[in-house]
């Protein structure tokens, strides 16, 4: 979509692992689970209150199609936010599966825009769909385990690049959680 316009100030940026990386393979019905996306959650109507009105997602399965889906979720609510969905070449969604394939549908056909970083798979096209999301991303929010991952290189450019960034250390997720949350434990309600 050309005519579609980022302004990188009022833009969000996902980056995060894949469920092999995220706890309990991301099973969402792991309390850790559930603890980490009411972070995410959390994390991006903290945004929007900021006066963010763009996100975008990298749409690899896990931590991206969870946010994606959240910012879908939170649309119903904030019609004025948008959705943009960063593919790293055409077809990368291709062969998803089951509920990957259904939340990542549900994305794709809401999202505000879409692009294309490469119209085929190369061994750069997801560092440069990373790029692509960082540059123009005035914060990135990323849940991190593994420094030595997309995620990680992810994280490093946005660093480098001097944008804001909110971090979830995977690690320490439940003692993070219970510091904004205090004793309250999430609910299947806002998934």
């Amino acid at each position: 979509m050309d005519d579609f316009m980022i302004d990188k100030s009022k833009t969000v940026c996902f980056s995060g692992h894949r469920p092999e990386k995220l706890p309990f393979s991301g099973d969402e019905n792991t309390q850790a689970n559930k603890m980490l996306k009411s972070l995410i959650y959390k994390e991006i109507e903290d945004c929007i209150d900021d006066g963010c009105d763009c996100f975008i997602t990298g749409l690899a399965r896990g931590f991206d199609l969870w946010a994606g889906n959240m910012v879908l979720r939170l649309k119903l609510r904030r019609a004025h936010i948008k959705l943009v969905a960063a593919f790293p070449y055409r077809g990368f969604t291709n062969q998803y599966k089951g509920y990957d394939k259904w939340i990542c549908g549900n994305i794709i056909s809401e999202a505000d825009a879409k692009f294309y970083i490469s119209e085929k798979y190369d061994k750069l096209c997801m560092r440069e769909r990373n790029y692509f999301m960082v540059d123009n991303s005035s914060k990135l929010i990323a849940a991190l385990s593994d420094n030595r991952s997309g995620t990680g290189q992810t994280v490093r450019y946005a660093q480098k690049q001097g944008i804001e960034i909110k971090l979830f250390d995977l690690n320490k997720i439940s003692e993070e959680y219970k510091e904004i949350f205090g004793g309250y434990m999430p609910t299947d309600e806002l998934f």
